[in-house]
Formats: structure tokens, C-alpha cells, sequence
């Protein structure tokens, strides 16, 4: 609302930022890799593909919920549940949202490269794709009542698709592992 009266917009925290990424669905999107992790595989998750398959996930999700900041930017604005989010009320820049998109889309997937193994990282980025350009840019303004939902199985996809390791027997296959 601020660049809608001509206010000076106030100056981005961090915490603006963080509700960029959207945390709760964030959250939610962890929690179903997480299952999916450990239903795909008994031997055990090995504790790095854990924690840095996830952050890498959640980095790429934090990424498309910018974007979707970004293109709802105007509609958020002049709604009652949104108008106080960073930027429809001036206090992050589209330009400094998409920067910091880009940036978190770009580190989630080298740690999915480097952790995990590169179907899951493109298994995420297709994800990430669907929610901030397919979602956001046509289905959500095409299609009644859509639900980013649609799009929170793809993390147990993604912990049953990939290639076991040599030491793995074919009931243990993961692609995390």
C-alpha cells in the first residue's frame, strides 16, 4: 500500500524476507520428504542426504513462493489477508524478491546435486518450476479453487525414483541414499 500513497517504503528485514519463502508450507512440503525418505528406503537415511537433501528442498520451495510473491504482488495488495506481506506493502522490491528467488533456487540445487544425486535435483526443480510459473503465472488465475497442494506429493516422488547405491538391495532403493 505504501507505493500505492506515495509513503517512503520502509527499509526490508530479515524477517520480510522470510515470510517470502513462505515457512508453514515450507514446513509442510518437508514433512512429506521426510516420509517419503524413510518409507523408501530400511536401511537408513544417511544423516547429510537428511539434512541437506531437506534444506536443499526447502531452499527451492522458499524460492518459488518469492516468485509467487512477486506476480501476486498487485492482488495482494488491495486483499484483506495479504496486504500487509512485504511487497505489496513496499518494504522489499520485486527486483530484491526475484534476486533472492534466484539465489535460493540456485544454492537448493547445488545442494541437491552435491548431497543427493541429480534426479532429485531435477525432480525439485520441476517442482519449483511447476509452482512458480505453471501455478502461480496460469492455474491459480485459470482454475477455481486450486490449491498449492497439488503440487506437495512431489517430495516422496522424488525418495522413490532414484538409482539404489551398489550396496543396496532392491527394497532399500533410494534416491537419497
Amino acid at each position: 500500500m505504501a507505493l500505492l500513497i506515495g509513503e517512503r517504503p520502509a527499509q526490508a528485514l530479515w524477517r520480510d524476507y522470510l515470510e517470502l519463502t513462505k515457512p508453514k508450507v515450507v514446513v509442510l512440503m518437508l514433512i512429506t520428504s521426510l516420509v517419503g525418505m524413510f518409507l523408501a528406503t530400511r536401511a537408513g537415511v544417511p544423516w547429510t542426504v537428511l539434512v541437506f537433501g531437506n534444506l536443499g528442498i526447502a531452499l527451492c520451495a522458499g524460492g518459488a513462493a518469492a516468485v509467487n510473491h512477486v506476480v501476486d504482488r498487485r492482488i495482494d495488495a488491495v486483499m484483506a489477508r495479504t496486504h500487509k506481506r512485504p511487497l505489496a506493502e513496499g518494504r522489499v522490491s520485486p527486483a530484491a524478491a526475484l534476486t533472492f528467488a534466484l539465489v535460493l533456487a540456485l544454492l537448493g540445487q547445488a545442494m541437491l546435486l552435491t548431497f543427493t544425486n541429480a534426479l532429485t535435483a531435477w525432480l525439485t526443480l520441476a517442482s519449483l518450476l511447476g509452482y512458480a510459473v505453471i501455478y502461480t503465472g496460469f492455474l491459480k488465475r485459470a482454475t477455481p479453487q486450486t490449491s498449492s497442494s497439488a503440487v506437495l506429493p512431489a517430495p516422496p516422488l522424488r525418495c522413490s525414483a532414484g538409482p539404489p547405491l551398489p550396496a543396496m538391495s532392491a527394497p532399500n532403493r533410494c534416491c537419497w541414499c
